[in-house]
C-alpha cells in the first residue's frame, strides 16, 4: 500500500468533502480516503499495482474539482 496526499482546489463545503470522498473510496485498490476541507487536500491510501495517483487526480477532476 501506498499513501498519497492530493491537493484540492474548488470544494466549498462539508457536500463537497462527501462526494470527493465517495469518488475515491469508490475507485478499485483505495483502500481509505480522507478528504478536508481546510487545507483542501485528500489523504488516500491506495495499492499501487491496481491504480496510480494520475488516475485519483483523474477522478477528482471529473468529480469538478482541480486536483493537483
Amino acid at each position: 500500500m501506498e499513501e498519497t496526499r492530493i491537493r484540492i482546489d474548488g470544494m466549498s463545503c462539508q457536500g463537497c468533502v462527501k462526494n470527493v470522498t465517495g469518488v475515491l473510496s469508490a475507485l478499485a485498490g483505495v483502500t481509505s480516503a480522507e478528504v478536508t476541507l481546510e487545507p483542501g487536500e485528500a489523504k488516500v491510501v491506495y495499492d499501487p499495482a491496481s491504480l496510480t495517483r494520475e488516475a485519483l487526480m483523474s477522478a477528482i477532476e471529473d468529480a469538478g474539482f482541480d486536483a493537483s
